[in-house]
């Protein structure tokens, strides 16, 4: 035992152990009180205060309606899209339509100038077909009637003369002799052994005298083949119901009857 154990003065007061608790679970409250209040505090004077906004939360169904915007914007452009194309290929069709129309008038413009001109060409050949058959039948009467009274005279005869000596010589377009010879070179030349200048081309020639009637020639006419002012062949009427003329190149100059080829019309220079 201590020497001190007998003295009051040395011995400490007992404390229980509810105080001792009680009193440290103040003491620590007091101190996290502390502590937290100056945490707070230095919190607050290191960092600036900001205001916290709260975001709205993407909700399924909120989600839904995003993508169906979505979907509905894409769906629209592509309907422009579409329309746009349609736009395009109609007024592409448009205008091939416009191309095909003016293709198909002028195809029948075509055809019908063509249909035009054949029937033309076909009326002017029934027209001279009927003057021929005409003329055949009045070269019949004329030969007839003029077999025993055609007799040449005077320039007459020279110009008869000048052709018959021609027949045999070789047809030659634009040939003026002395051995070749075109229809119209032909008659020129003939005529001007007697002193008359004609035309140098049967156009000319067949309006250049007196028009007379193929039933009345006599032997130094001019026959002419298509009409006057635009005739295409000429010849010389000898008496006897022939003429002498350079036909074409197959056949020079030759001597035929009317009946041959019958002349549309006929002129007298002498």
């Amino acid at each position: 035992m201590s020497h001190t154990a007998l003295i009051r003065s040395h011995r400490k007061p007992r404390r229980s152990a509810s105080t001792i608790a009680m009193r440290a679970g103040v003491a620590g409250g007091v101190l996290s009180t502390l502590a937290v209040a100056g945490s707070a505090g230095a919190a607050n004077a290191a960092e600036p205060v900001t205001q916290t906004i709260e975001l709205p939360t993407l909700t399924a169904d909120l989600a839904a309606q995003v993508a169906h915007s979505a979907d509905a914007t894409q769906q629209t452009a592509a309907n422009y899209e579409l329309q746009a194309e349609r736009d395009a290929a109609a007024a592409k069709a448009a205008k091939q339509a416009k191309a095909d129309l003016a293709e198909a008038k002028k195809k029948a413009e075509a055809k019908k100038k063509a249909a035009e001109a054949a029937r033309k060409a076909a009326a002017e050949r029934a027209s001279r077909d009927a003057e021929r058959t005409t003329l055949t039948a009045s070269a019949s009467v004329s030969t007839s009637t003029s077999t025993s009274t055609s007799t040449a005279t005077g320039s007459a005869a020279a110009v008869i003369a000048f052709v018959k000596a021609q027949i045999g010589d070789a047809y030659v377009s634009g040939g003026t002799g002395p051995n070749s010879w075109d229809c119209s070179g032909l008659v020129q030349a003939a005529f001007k052994q007697v002193g008359i200048s004609l035309p140098r081309v049967s156009q000319d020639q067949s309006v250049a005298g007196t028009q007379v009637s193929l039933s009345n020639l006599q032997p130094g006419d001019i026959l002419y083949w298509g009409s006057a002012g635009s005739a295409y062949h000429v010849a010389v009427y000898v008496g006897d119901g022939m003429f002498v003329g350079a036909q074409n190149p197959s056949s020079g100059v030759v001597e035929k009857p009317l009946s041959y080829d019958p002349p549309t019309g006929a002129v007298r220079v002498l």
